[in-house]
């Protein structure tokens, strides 16, 4: 398996601190704020985020959104998708919500956690934060407000974030080609 190494642990330590620091500068009091991690992946990059700012003593509620059954493509797949817990236990109406997720491919992902977010209420802002944006890949015209890395990808290659909270040994993001992965 060819894999090319797009950030390493130190390079992600880096750039979580500055997407910590760019949020601290849009959202200097926090008290409106909530921020979703994307089930499944970017549950992960939302705690790391939340760790984080709770260390830069800036608290804000953290939940999980699953998106699964709010997807274009629920029913084109050959395999059912498999759901994974939601847990927003706070209300989401007027609140500026921060939509944390991996790595932004399509599009498609981001446009189904906005149709099962209203479920918890209208917020009055949404922003998106990206460890990984794939450039030139969308089917939908979605953007990040908060990109760790821009990567230019083709089709036949994939985005491999390993992080320690999954059980990796490092904080690797890896950039490998579908067929051996």
């Amino acid at each position: 398996m060819q894999k090319k190494l797009i950030l390493d642990s130190k390079q992600l330590d880096i750039t979580l601190s500055r997407l910590c620091q760019q949020l601290i500068e849009n959202h200097t009091d926090f008290s409106n704020c909530v921020v979703l991690g994307l089930q499944p992946r970017g549950i992960f990059l939302a705690e790391l985020i939340h760790q984080r700012l709770k260390s830069l003593k800036v608290t804000l509620p953290l939940g999980y959104l699953d998106a699964t059954f709010h997807r274009d493509d629920f029913r084109r797949r050959e395999t059912p998708a498999k759901a994974h817990e939601t847990r927003v236990n706070f209300d989401i109406e007027g609140k500026d919500v921060v939509l944390v997720d991996d790595v932004l491919f399509t599009g498609r992902t981001v446009r189904a956690a906005l149709d099962a977010m209203i479920s918890y209420g209208r917020p009055a802002k949404v922003e998106l934060l990206v460890l990984v944006d794939r450039k030139a890949t969308r089917d939908l015209p979605i953007a990040a407000d908060y990109v760790g890395k821009y990567v230019d990808t083709l089709d036949s290659q994939k985005v491999l974030v390993e992080l320690e909270a999954q059980g990796h040994k490092q904080n690797k993001i890896w950039l490998i080609n579908k067929s051996d992965g």
